[in-house]
């Protein structure tokens, strides 16, 4: 296997600084449409042979340094038997109000309730030379679909649940935690070299919320992955503001949005952390030499220390031309190159 991608993760010295791309197994590629117009969402994500066509593309086509599963954060709560729907975004009928609610939750078994996830990793581990990345929602982000019922600018009732019902809103987040830690430690054992959580939403949160109410939850996550002997990777959009908080999570990485220089991050995280990140996923809807221009500025503020994994600073634009996504790529390891 290529361990480029967990060499940086470990702040090993690289020949090159490894790349991949959030969401690169998707919709902005040709091949993936082609897909879709015969299968629905859910249907892909759940069909191992298909997911693993998906999650193969981007690493067929562009050479890329990891595989990230195809799947959605919200296929362990699928999974264990809350109705999700797609409209397009995520919708949930009936969300969490009581602690009796969280009883799916509680009773989450990934070989039970996402063997096919699990079997798409197993597949993928077979066929690729490059680590297949395993992920999981993180708590707070998972709970704003789960008790707000949809998705929503502020996501309003869960941050209220805070303040109203703040020994419901830790009994919320403590399942969803061990759901996702379990969720983690089923896909290492299915073959994944390392585990992205996916924060979305957490940025809405005030640092005081963020470090009372989410981050005991998230060490405990990150504890576990780490008992699994594999790299643990943290993103949080919009996470200007919660470097610190980070920092002590026990993640292996951070993952920076595109808000933040990368020098700027590395100087409010400890030395022990990498970082991963941060091109702006507008700028690859531009010319070849501005995505090559930004591309350099990425490289310069990451620095010479070992540690960094080029990615953007979100998931990519599904209007991105895909040549564009080479023109990164060959950038990247044209100006990295040790």
């Amino acid at each position: 296997m290529d361990d480029l991608f967990l060499k940086a993760c470990r702040r090993e010295p690289v020949e090159h600084t490894p790349v991949w791309l959030m969401r690169q197994a998707g919709r902005y590629l040709p091949e993936y449409r082609e897909l879709r117009a015969q299968h629905d969402f859910l249907s892909m994500t759940r069909e191992p042979d298909l997911a693993a066509e998906v999650t193969h593309q981007p690493i067929r086509r562009f050479g890329m340094d990891a595989a990230i599963l195809f799947a959605d954060i919200l296929t362990p709560v699928a999974g264990c038997g809350i109705d999700v729907k797609f409209n397009p975004g995520p919708v949930i009928d009936d969300p969490i109000r009581k602690e009796e609610d969280l009883a799916p939750i509680r009773a989450f078994d990934a070989a039970k309730h996402v063997p096919e996830t699990l079997q798409t990793i197993r597949l993928l581990t077979a066929r690729l030379r490059v680590p297949v990345i395993g992920f999981g929602g993180a708590p707070f982000t998972l709970a704003c679909y789960l008790v707000d019922g949809a998705g929503s600018k502020d996501f309003a009732r869960t941050r209220i649940m805070f303040h109203q019902e703040p020994e419901l809103a830790k009994k919320v987040l403590d399942a969803i935690g061990d759901m996702v830690a379990d969720y983690a430690a089923a896909q290492v054992a299915a073959g994944a070299s390392a585990v992205q959580i996916f924060d979305t939403w957490a940025g809405l949160l005030s640092p005081r919320d963020f470090a009372e109410m989410e981050a005991p939850v998230l060490r405990r996550i990150f504890d576990r992955i780490r008992d699994l002997g594999v790299p643990s990777i943290y993103y949080l959009n919009g996470c200007a503001a919660l470097l610190g908080e980070i920092g002590k999570l026990g993640a292996d990485v951070a993952g920076v949005d595109w808000r933040v220089p990368l020098d700027v991050a590395r100087a409010a995280l400890p030395d022990t952390m990498a970082v991963q990140g941060n091109l702006d996923p507008i700028v690859l809807l531009g010319s070849p030499d501005t995505i090559r221009e930004r591309v350099r500025e990425v490289l310069a503020a990451a620095g010479d220390q070992p540690g960094h994994i080029f990615n953007l600073g979100h998931g990519i634009h599904k209007d991105t031309p895909p040549e564009n996504v080479q023109v990164l790529v060959d950038t990247v390891r044209e100006e990295s190159h040790r």
